[in-house]
């Protein structure tokens, strides 16, 4: 297991993966993408529509690298790294994430890649981490940024129509608190930084934790 864990929440088009990547790359750490295993499932289902969730649960053969210089999902021996950013899946991805079964697989899943990872830390982001998948991190930190800066960033990535994003805010924010900064959880607020400004803050802040 990874000495050094550190938490990151966020809503969508806030920065947190692209952030929290390229702080794993600098530091030398694993970095796990937690939205990308409901991404993944979200394909699971749609391709098998007949299927109960109980039987798409037991056949979900997912991988997911931790490597930050190699992003590769991988469903059913089938690279999805790609197709996972469609704006069909983002579509698709808050109505599986609703599952509780879904949602507890996923939990299971985060918290053995943590458990077997290598390097001797790693950053771990997505929706809830901070209050359930790694409560016990180091360092937990809400990345967000104001809604109109993050409709502009997921306007330029081009990954996701930009309207999209405060839908799911919505609709996952029914499910978990990703917007208010629970006890013991640290604010960090990109709307006036750039990405490079973004990095360097978290780098920051995970160095000053780990001292």
């Amino acid at each position: 297991m990874a000495e050094v864990i550190i938490a990151v929440d966020g809503p969508a088009g806030s920065g947190k993966s692209s952030v929290s990547k390229a702080a794993a790359r600098e530091l030398g750490f694993g970095y796990l993408d937690t939205g990308a295993g409901y991404r993944a499932f979200a394909i699971h289902k749609s391709n098998f529509p007949d299927l109960e969730l109980a039987q798409l649960i037991q056949n979900f053969d997912y991988s997911i690298s931790i490597d930050p210089d190699n992003e590769l999902v991988m469903l059913s021996g089938v690279d999805v790294t790609a197709e996972i950013r469609t704006a069909a899946v983002s579509e698709a991805v808050s109505f599986v994430a609703k599952e509780q079964l879904v949602r507890n697989l996923q939990l299971q899943d985060a918290r053995k890649r943590i458990t077997d990872c290598p390097n001797r830390g790693i950053i771990v982001e997505g929706r809830d981490i901070t209050t359930v998948v790694a409560p016990e991190a180091i360092l937990k930190v809400l990345l967000t940024a104001s809604p109109s800066v993050r409709l502009e960033r997921r306007g330029l990535d081009k990954t996701e129509p930009a309207g999209n994003i405060l839908k799911r805010d919505l609709s996952d924010g029914q499910i978990v608190d990703f917007i208010t900064p629970g006890e013991g959880v640290s604010l960090l607020d990109t709307t006036e930084m750039d990405f490079q400004s973004s990095i360097a803050a978290l780098v920051k802040m995970i160095r000053d934790v780990n001292k």
